[in-house]
């Protein structure tokens, strides 16, 4: 029997049943799409129904894990079942835009792992068809369901550390390499320009953008961005898939206090320090006066951010909701990427947004 024949047999072999549950297909699943099947097991409102993958052998653990699931290799079946009311995408960059397209010309809600497509003109299009379609069209930007990055948009919003000034990340680690041509700002800096684009609710005017390629010949894997705000806020991100040490952290320095933010922190993922540093201008002549203050770390719950995102794209399919990362949003981090290659290709030169 061919794998394509078993696909069939496990594709069949389940009689559907009535439910009030938000029946989903997920489509893709190598490394981040367990997770997701995962997740969404574990949210109350949402059943897994079905589950996709060139390759049977990734998908038919799950037989054993969620009873009555069905698996296919052909993610035209998932499309075509009038029973699946949603599509969640985990696939290579350059599958995004066809499959999530497909899903929804078929009627279906559409969560599409980041970045949201491979190009401007992609992103544009899948926003309008989602729009024409009356579909919700999310974007998986993990990162913004995170507990830690949600209390620091709270200490945000409440003014504590003032005017950001300007925003340090790095985000480093030996691999993983990607293999469709994509280089490291296309993996790694979605997670960061998402975050950036939350705290601030602002889009960059230009990107000035380096890196180089040490591994694989025209795939950029150390890279470094530096994003320039409206009214003088800065952002520089540090992205690489060759470091010897895996490094997660960002950092906010406002005109009151200033916020570190480790996500490879066990506890004290955000720290709050009341420091920072001003031009004495009682003085004849003038200083530089240093405040060195406390340093106090907010409690941040566990719960995994992933269950979060699940939870929200079931909650916004049942109640018309408008997801937090939206097409519209998934459309500005693309915008980011794009000009950010520009940029690489041409040296490092500012590139408008």
């Amino acid at each position: 029997m061919s794998k394509t024949e078993s696909g069939e047999l496990y594709w069949n072999h389940r009689k559907q049943e009535k439910s009030t549950a938000v029946r989903i297909g997920i489509i893709g699943c190598g490394y981040w799409g367990p997770n997701l099947i995962r997740n969404f097991h574990e949210v109350a409102e949402a059943e897994v129904s079905a589950i996709c993958d060139l390759r049977l052998d990734r998908i038919e653990p799950f037989l054993k894990k969620i009873p009555g699931v069905r698996l296919t290799t052909d993610p035209k079946k998932v499309f075509k079942d009038p029973a699946i009311e949603a599509v969640v995408i985990a696939t290579p960059i350059s599958t995004h835009y066809g499959l999530a397209g497909a899903a929804l010309r078929h009627g279906k809600h559409v969560l599409v792992e980041k970045p949201l497509a491979g190009t401007v003109r992609e992103a544009e299009a899948l926003v309008r068809l989602a729009r024409r379609q009356k579909k919700i069209l999310m974007v998986g930007h993990t990162f913004e369901y995170h507990p830690a990055v949600l209390k620091i948009n709270d200490l945000l919003k409440s003014g504590e550390i003032g005017d950001i000034q300007y925003i340090d990340s790095i985000r480093v680690n030996l691999g993983l390499y990607q293999f469709d041509n994509r280089n490291v700002v296309w993996d790694l800096v979605p997670h960061d320009i998402a975050i950036i684009l939350g705290w601030l609710n602002a889009f960059p005017e230009k990107v000035s953008a380096w890196g180089q390629s040490f591994v694989k010949k025209g795939v950029e894997d150390v890279a470094f961005l530096r994003l320039q705000f409206p009214g003088g806020v800065l952002a520089h991100l540090h992205v690489s898939w060759l470091a010897p040490a895996k490094i997660r952290r960002m950092t906010l320095v406002g005109n009151r206090k200033m916020i570190i933010y480790d996500d490879l922190e066990n506890v004290e993922k955000v720290k709050i320090a009341d420091q920072g540093a001003h031009l004495s201008s009682e003085d004849p002549n003038p200083r530089i006066n240093y405040r060195m203050g406390d340093i106090m770390s907010p409690r941040i719950p566990v719960t995994e951010p992933l269950f979060y995102e699940c939870s929200h794209f079931v909650d916004c399919i049942m109640n018309h909701k408008k997801p937090k990362t939206d097409g519209e949003k998934g459309l500005q981090v693309v915008r980011v990427l794009e000009a950010s290659d520009k940029s690489i290709k041409n040296h490092g030169r500012w590139v408008r947004i």
